[in-house]
């Protein structure tokens, strides 16, 4: 007779050991069937520094993409449209021959999807906050993008909501706006539709992006990849029309291009998708608030830029909310160690 033997367990005989009487089965039965085996303290300290590792990892994505304004600015011809197809299109192809696998079934479907919502829809929305907008009202709009992302968690993906990184990503729209708006900071109403519309679309397609998951056996270049081959599919014929191929391309401008093309594209996007199918989605996007820090980190150090008191204030408060919400975990688990919600 086993313990998932539904007849009851004979009585032992006077002064038979319970054990002797109904076997080690019985003895296993004793003990809770819940009860989780509890975790060396050498496991956990495991178990947080390989997760440290990804989250840092993942933050090299926004760090790269900060020096987008400045290699932009710097190095490229005019034609923003035309350098975010340079980025997107050869990157798409260079990640999808070095990962040699192609979408399969609904993937044709769902790259396609994700691709216009991350990549082809994304930039040309940035594009018109930029170009109508001071630079730090796009940055500041741009930011609330974890905000979204905490919304649509929710919504799209059932889950409960996280106060604590929603809280996380308004103090870091806080933060960026001190950091990025200057006294000149203009409004208008296209800019500003622009900008919201792009958070939304970039948070959307970050969201479907966890909710699907890449294929069983793709790897994360080859999820990015796929992604940017079909952003730049939607913008290349774009920027032909509405911006041309720029007149003079010349050294400088090649290494801009690869710039973005390799640091921004494949590695940033690589670690960037391979980061959320680990991580919270919402603490993913949290990282993204680094991407106007660097950005504006870079006019310092690069252009000759100065901060003020209220731009290191609004440092302090991004940075904070970013790290804030990788820790939120991390206090919840320390509240309940058994793993009680």
């Amino acid at each position: 007779m086993t313990a998932l033997d539904p007849r009851p367990e004979p009585l032992a005989a006077p002064g038979e050991d319970a054990v002797t009487a109904s076997g080690p089965a019985a003895a296993s039965a004793t003990m809770p069937a819940s009860a989780p085996a509890p975790s060396s303290p050498g496991a956990q300290r495991s178990s947080r520094s390989a997760l440290l590792l990804v989250v840092l990892a993942t933050a090299l994505a926004p760090v790269a993409w900060g020096t987008t304004y400045l290699v932009t600015t710097q190095l490229l011809p005019e034609g923003p449209l035309f350098a975010s197809a340079m980025r997107a299109l050869p990157a798409g192809i260079i990640a999808i021959a070095f990962a040699r696998t192609l979408p399969k079934g609904v993937w044709w479907f769902r790259a396609a999807v994700l691709g216009i919502l991350n990549i082809g829809a994304f930039f040309p929305l940035l594009f018109v906050s930029a170009t109508r907008l001071p630079g730090g009202v796009a940055a500041t709009l741009g930011a609330a993008q974890p905000v979204v992302v905490a919304i649509l968690a929710v919504l799209v993906l059932r889950e409960r909501l996280d106060v604590g990184r929603l809280v996380a990503g308004l103090v870091g729209v806080v933060g960026v706006g001190l950091v990025v708006l200057g006294p000149d900071a203009g409004f208008d109403a296209l800019g500003i539709g622009a900008g919201v519309l792009g958070g939304v679309v970039m948070g959307v397609g970050l969201t479907l992006a966890k909710r699907w998951g890449a294929p069983a056996g793709v790897g994360p270049m080859a999820f990015a990849g796929w992604q940017l081959a079909a952003g730049g599919l939607v913008l290349a014929p774009l920027a032909l029309l509405v911006e041309g191929v720029p007149s003079a391309i010349d050294a400088t401008a090649l290494a801009g291009y690869g710039w973005l093309a390799i640091i921004g594209g494949v590695v940033s996007y690589t670690l960037w998708f391979r980061g959320l199918s680990r991580l919270p989605v919402t603490a993913t996007a949290l990282l993204a608030l680094l991407s106007p820090l660097v950005a504006a980190v870079l006019g310092v150090l690069v252009l000759g830029e100065s901060f003020t008191g209220t731009q290191l204030l609004g440092f302090a408060l991004a940075l904070s909310a970013l790290v804030g919400g990788q820790l939120v975990p991390a206090c919840r688990a320390r509240r309940h160690p058994s793993g009680a919600p």
